[in-house]
Parts: C-alpha cells; structure tokens; sequence
C-alpha cells in the first residue's frame, strides 16, 4: 500500500519499522479531536477561498459522516496508515474521493497534532477540575458532621495536640483547591492555537488562524510557528499538575489506611471499596486506597519521561515527541479513576468519633496547653516548656497521663498551677482555645467550611 508522503521514496517501509513507528495504537483517541480541528480548518479554507465551496462542504460533509461512524465504533484503523491523522484522511477519501486530499491544503501533521492535543487536554482539564469538585464536596460534606469530634493530631507520626476531624479532613480539601487553580491556570496554555503553523515555516496559502482560533475557541494563536509545533510545555504541566493532585490523594490514602487498621479503628471503609484474602476469612483489605497511592509512582514516571525525552531535542518536530501521548492519556485515566473512586470512598466511610476521642484522652498531647497555661500567668514560655517537659516525663514514669496527676503533684513543679487546669487539659477545651485564623476551634472550623463550600461551584 503506498503512503500518502512516499513519493520521494523506493522502497516500501520495512514491515518491522511500520509497527515500531505506527501510534495509531493510541493516538485513536484523538479521533474525535483531529475531526474537530479538521472541520474548522476546511470552513477556514473555503471562507478564504483556498479551496472552492463545494469542495468544502463535500469534506465537511464526510468528516461528519465519519464522526459519526467512530461515535459508534463502525470504523478500522489499520497500523499501516500509522496514525489517526492519516486513517482519518484514508477513510476520508473512501468516503468522497480524491477531493479528501485537498483538506490537508496548507497544515502539516505537525501543527495538526499539536492542535489534536490542546483539544484533548483542554477538554480532560475541564473534566479533572468537576471531579477534583466531587471529592472536594464529599470532604466538605464529611466535616460538616465531625467539626466537634475530636482526634489526635501528629507529627513525625507521633501524638501531638488534639484536632477536629474537620479540620484534618479539610486540610486536603485546600490541598485540592490548589490543585484545582494549578489546573485552571493551565489552560491559559492549553489554550494556545498551534493550526496554521504547517511543519515549522507557516504556510503560503493566505488562510485566517484568527477565524479557525474562534472556532474553536483558543483564547489566541501561537505567535511563533516553530514554537507552535515544539512545544509541549503545556502536556508536562499538565504532567506536573497531576503529579501533585496524585501526591495528594496519596497522602490521605495513606492516613485511611493507617485509620482503618487494627491499631487504630478510627475509620472503617465501606464493604464496597474494601476486598477479602483468598486465605484468611477474616481480612477486609482496604485496596482502593492501596491502589490510589500505588498508581502515583506511575504518573511521576509519565512526567519524568517526557521531560526527559524533551531535554534534548533540537527544533522543530522530532519523532520522538511521538512519546508525549501514551504517557498523557494513561495519566489522564488514572487521574479520573482515582478521582472517581476518591469521593464515593469518602463519602461512605463510618468515623469512629468515640474511638478518636479516646485515643486523644490517652496520651500527652495536651502538654502544650500546661505550658500556655504557665505562659499565661507570666512564666518565660520556654522556662515554661522545661518544666512541663519535666512533668511529662515524670507522669511517664509513674504510668499516669496528666488528666490523672493530683494537684499535689502539679504544684510540685510549679505553685502557679491551680485547680482550673483540669478543665484546660481536657480534649474538647484544648481544641476549642485555638481559636485563631485557621485554627482548629469549632468556631473556626465552622467559618473554614463557610469559605470552603463558597469556593465549590453551585
């Protein structure tokens, strides 16, 4: 079958060559995109009269016969026609004939990937931002029941003072907000027309890339044609963007693992996101999440990848940047499925309130309270510090947690302490004095999720 480019050549391509260049095994998702752009760059040639009217309406006619045809799947794309755009164009000429071969007047496969692909993203990264929603609305949904249920919070993994719920759980809704902004900022170079650029020098057909950029809808065109077929900033942003999203649901996938476990029992995640062991009858695996933060590490590789195949490549088009599409279509999907499964996840785990509280209750995390408490009536916080340190190591040391000292025993490090510190250590009173901006006081988890649900779109 001899190519539509090989004119120049004297020999058929070798039969191993054809299958190791050929992407038609997955630019095919591009279909529906190169068809898009196709239809506004014919309109364009026939409004300049480059080609004549009724050429341009029978092209126009065929490619939305053949839309339709892929709409339902009643379509063979063969590896010898190598890629989507030229499967397009041979269906396009069994379609109408020959006049098929005028739709590639004054474009290149070059300029008509790139485009191909800023209408992809444009439309997943508009996808990714509802869901990143979802799940948005399913923290937010989850915290308003849990703004007074009380857990301890950690560093380094370990006890440190007692948080709401609400506020732990709304820390990865701002998580996502970024996210979202970092998204949404993208498309201001996603939405970038490349159409018009040819193979790297622009064309000498007198066409109007103002009129294809309307149509649509780029907020403007590349300036520069060479750039114009080059860049793939836009997919390794996208890349690094969703590196992050995907660090993010990592990080909570990691803390309803470490919840849902034996040790802790301070979530349970529902049966239907949950799986068995095909030995031991008791286990409830909590895969999903297990998954979400196994799948991050190949969407880091996806960015690392192109980057490096990016890293030194000479202008303009090169065939390596033939790599830049498995990488992005399998982090595409691997976004949307976790983001999918992210917000059911949340939304139908049970908390365990009491079983938080009580860990909250057994151990030190009020010491910072005692020394503010110190603070307060005129002590040098860190004088302060040193003597609740002192007392914290010898309630340790006497099997007690500080609720149990007697007074007694607290003013043996310090006369200033009174019996009013009881009330101070308990859980519920230490969240509740950190009232600050951002804080995790019911009052200022209350205006959090305020500020939260505005940001939500209605």
């Amino acid at each position: 079958m001899e190519k539509l480019w090989g004119g120049r050549f004297t020999k058929a391509t070798n039969e191993l060559v054809e299958a190791y260049t050929a992407s038609i095994g997955f630019d095919r998702k591009l279909a529906k995109e190169d068809i898009e752009g196709s239809l506004a760059h014919v309109r364009m040639l026939g409004a300049c009269g480059i080609i004549g009217k009724e050429d341009a309406e029978a092209i126009e006619q065929g490619l939305m016969t053949i839309l339709k045809k892929i709409e339902t799947e009643d379509v063979e794309f063969r590896v010898e026609d190598e890629d989507i755009h030229m499967n397009i164009e041979r269906l396009l000429t069994e379609e109408i004939g020959p006049v098929a071969g005028k739709l590639h007047t004054a474009r290149s496969r070059n300029d008509q990937v790139a485009t191909d692909l800023h209408l992809y993203l444009r439309k997943k990264t508009q996808s990714l931002i509802q869901h990143l929603e979802a799940v948005q609305r399913a923290i937010v949904e989850k915290a308003k029941a849990h703004v007074h249920t009380i857990l301890p919070g950690y560093t380094h993994l370990q006890r440190a003072q007692p948080v709401s719920f609400a506020h732990h759980l709304l820390a990865y809704f701002w998580m996502f907000e970024r996210d979202k902004e970092r998204l949404k900022d993208g498309l201001k170079r996603i939405n970038w027309l490349p159409l018009g650029a040819g193979a790297l020098a622009g064309t000498t057909f007198p066409i109007d890339r103002g009129q294809v950029a309307r149509a649509l809808g780029f907020d403007r065109i590349y300036p520069n044609s060479v750039d114009a077929v080059s860049d793939r900033d836009f997919v390794v942003e996208f890349l690094a963007a969703a590196s992050l999203i995907m660090a993010h649901i990592s990080r909570l996938s990691e803390e309803l693992i470490l919840w849902s476990s034996q040790e802790f029992q301070f979530i349970e995640l529902d049966d239907a996101f949950c799986t068995g062991s095909s030995i031991m009858p008791q286990k409830k695996n909590p895969d999903v999440p297990e998954l979400l933060r196994g799948k991050t590490g190949r969407v880091y590789g996806h960015l690392i990848g192109l980057l490096t195949v990016l890293k030194g490549l000479p202008l303009a088009y090169n065939k390596d940047m033939q790599e830049d599409k498995e990488g992005l279509f399998d982090t595409v999907e691997t976004l949307e499925g976790a983001l999918r499964l992210l917000a059911p996840l949340l939304a139908t785990m049970t908390v365990h309130g009491e079983r938080m509280r009580r860990a909250a209750l057994n151990d030190y995390s009020n010491a910072t309270d005692l020394a503010d408490y110190l603070a307060e009536k005129g002590v040098p916080f860190r004088e302060a510090h040193g003597i609740i340190g002192r007392l914290v190591l010898y309630a340790i040391q006497n099997g007690k947690y500080l609720l149990e000292l007697s007074m007694d025993e607290f003013k043996a490090f310090s006369p200033l302490f009174e019996s009013d510190v009881y009330e101070r250590l308990k859980p519920e009173n230490v969240v509740a004095a950190r009232k600050s901006d951002g804080g995790t006081a019911p009052e200022a988890v209350q205006a959090q999720l305020e500020l939260a649900e505005s940001l939500l779109t209605p």
